[in-house]
C-alpha cells in the first residue's frame, strides 16, 4: 500500500485532540489495522461542523483519512455505536488508558490484538465496578500494552537461577533483568506469590493488586522515561478525596 492511499471506514477511537490552525484541530486516534494516526480534522472546531462532535474520546469511529506526510487529512467520520461511554472514575480510568496509548505507541504500527482489547476494556469499565474491579482491568490492560510492544516481562521465573518462582519467597523486580531473590540489590519488592499471580492474571487477593500496582507502575515508568503520566496523578488525587 502506498503512503498517500486513501484508507477508508477504519475502525477507530479519538485518543487526544489539539487546535490547528483557527478552525481546526489533530486528532491523534488509535485505529484497528494502522495503529495511531494523526489525523487533520479541517473545519471541526466551525460550530455547525459535523465532525464536532465526533471528535470525542470513546466514541467508536469508521474513520477515512488520505495523505503522503505523517500528519494525515481526515476526510470522513461516522460514529458507530454499540459502546457506553465510561462515567466517573472508569471515565479517568479511560483517559489513562489513552495516555498509555499516547505515549507508548509509534505512529503507524498495527497493533490489531491491542486494539481488540482496548474496545474490550472501554467495554468492562463502564460495566459495574468497584474500585478494586477498576484495579483489575487496569492491570491487565497495562500488562498486555507492555507485551504488545515488546516490554513485556517474565514473571513467573528467577531471572538468576531460572528456577520457578517460589510463592512463599520474596523477590525485588528490575526492569532490565526480572524477578531476583531479595537481597538488598535494588528494584521494586514483591512476593514470589504476586508474580506467579501476574504471570497467569490472577488479581482475586489484595495483596497482589497492591504489588501488581507497583510492579507495573515501575515497568512503565523505565518504558516512558522521566516524564510522568498526567492521567496517573488526576486518579492518584481522586483516590485520595473517596477514601
Amino acid at each position: 500500500m502506498s503512503s498517500d492511499a486513501r484508507i477508508n471506514n477504519e475502525p477507530g477511537f479519538v485518543l487526544h485532540t489539539y487546535p490547528f490552525k483557527e478552525t481546526s484541530m489533530v486528532a491523534e486516534v488509535f485505529t484497528r489495522s494502522h495503529g495511531r494516526v494523526a489525523l487533520i480534522a479541517r473545519g471541526a472546531r466551525r460550530p455547525a461542523s459535523a465532525l464536532r462532535g465526533l471528535m470525542q474520546p470513546f466514541a467508536p469511529l469508521l474513520l477515512s483519512w488520505f495523505g503522503k506526510a505523517e500528519l494525515k487529512t481526515l476526510h470522513g467520520a461516522e460514529w458507530q455505536g454499540g459502546l457506553i461511554t465510561p462515567q466517573g472514575r472508569a471515565l479517568m480510568c479511560g483517559f489513562y488508558l489513552n495516555e498509555l496509548l499516547l505515549r507508548l505507541l509509534a505512529r503507524g504500527d498495527a497493533h490489531e490484538r491491542l486494539y481488540d482489547r482496548y474496545v474490550e476494556t472501554l467495554g468492562q469499565l463502564a460495566g459495574d465496578c468497584d474500585t478494586g474491579d477498576f484495579e483489575r482491568i487496569l492491570r491487565r490492560f497495562e500488562k498486555d500494552l507492555l507485551a504488545e510492544i515488546g516490554y513485556g516481562a517474565t514473571f513467573d521465573v528467577d531471572a538468576d537461577s531460572g528456577a520457578p518462582i517460589d510463592p512463599a519467597a520474596r523477590y525485588v523486580f528490575q526492569p532490565e533483568r526480572g524477578a531476583l531473590h531479595w537481597g538488598g540489590q535494588p528494584g521494586c519488592p514483591v512476593s514470589g506469590q504476586t508474580l506467579i499471580d501476574l504471570a497467569a492474571d490472577r488479581f482475586e487477593r489484595q495483596a497482589t493488586l497492591v504489588e501488581a500496582k507497583a510492579l507495573m507502575r515501575t515497568l512503565i515508568n523505565h518504558t516512558l522515561g522521566a516524564k510522568p503520566l498526567y492521567t496517573r496523578q488526576l486518579l492518584r488525587e481522586l483516590t485520595e478525596l473517596t477514601q
